[in-house]
């Protein structure tokens, strides 16, 4: 049976957000203002179906697929939200769940640190895949379970606020976050980005 970990819809991509999917995955890139679905399911292996099945009845483009260890992870994306509403509801009709079935995201650490030091904004930036921190930067943290919602939570977070995104991990073991900016707009984002993770319901842990 197929675990229906992630499953999360957004309705516009910001602009951040977009690059850094188009720059760092290997399929069809979006742009700015496109509606967006993120998926993760076990055992991962099952996403290429999932994914046969997506684009056989949808109107919508695969943005990254990643199959790893032990979980599936699938992005799509489209001009129209209504086309995006269509590709969730062939998977759930394939798989047979509801929305609802999802696991609920849980936040495993939500750190902020106020203007970092020289070293420490230049290691973060050696792994980073999108822009660049800068001394004295505030930066913010979030790690979360499963890893497909950290991409969420890092759209509405730059909708809700002028911060910059440093790099963010939408599939593993768990889902990572890295914003930085200034201090009062870092706390604009936190706020966005984890009232968006509480407010997605599902099953508990």
């Amino acid at each position: 049976m197929v675990d229906l970990r992630a499953f999360a819809i957004i309705d516009q991509l910001q602009k951040q957000m977009a690059g850094y999917i188009g720059s760092t995955a290997r399929g069809y890139y979006p742009v700015a203002g496109q509606a967006a679905l993120f998926l993760e399911i076990a055992p991962g292996i099952e996403i290429n179906s999932i994914t046969d099945a997506i684009m056989k009845k949808a109107n919508v483009l695969p943005g990254a697929m990643v199959v790893e260890r032990t979980y599936g992870m699938l992005e799509v994306h489209a001009d129209s939200p209504a086309d995006i509403k269509e590709a969730g509801d062939v998977v759930l009709d394939y798989l047979g769940l509801k929305e609802t079935d999802r696991l609920k995201p849980k936040i495993l650490a939500a750190e902020t640190i106020e203007r970092t030091d020289p070293y420490m904004s230049q290691i973060v930036n050696r792994f980073r895949a999108a822009r660049m921190m800068i001394v004295d930067d505030t930066m913010y943290i979030l790690e979360c379970l499963p890893a497909g919602y950290a991409g969420y939570a890092a759209n509405e977070a730059e909708k809700a606020a002028d911060v910059k995104l440093i790099h963010a991990t939408v599939f593993g073991a768990s889902g990572r976050v890295y914003l930085a900016g200034s201090t009062s707009e870092i706390q604009a984002a936190k706020k966005a980005a984890e009232a968006c993770l509480a407010d997605l319901g599902g099953r508990d842990h």
